[in-house]
Formats: structure tokens, sequence, C-alpha cells
């Protein structure tokens, strides 16, 4: 497993916790709190986007 660094829980309602990580190598990685040995990766750039796209309200309609 990569030396991922890991961000403290963020934690919604309830026990809805999530972690995000990165790596000296660009990767970015995101998992449930408690199992950050199975997280789903993607480059940073691509975890820039998808934060920049849920802050815009495209993910709103999942709610």
């Amino acid at each position: 497993m990569a030396d991922i660094t890991w961000e403290e829980p963020f934690c919604a309602e309830g026990n809805n916790c999530f972690r995000i990580g990165t790596d000296p190598q660009g990767n970015a990685y995101i998992a449930v709190a408690g199992q950050e040995d199975h997280p789903l990766t993607d480059s940073r750039e691509a975890l820039r986007a998808l934060i920049r796209d849920i802050k815009a309200g495209k993910a709103d309609h999942l709610l």
C-alpha cells in the first residue's frame, strides 16, 4: 500500500465518516473511516475536480 497521509475523518449525520488522503506520487484517496485499506483512488486533480463539482451543486440530485 502506498504511503498515504490521511486527513481527519469528515463525518456527516450519524456514522457516515469519510477520509481523504494523498501520497507523494500525486494520487488522492477517499475511504470510509476505519476501512482505509480499501480506498477509492485517482489523481489529485481528479479529487479537486470532484470537490469543485460537489461545491457547485452538480451532485445535489443525489441528495
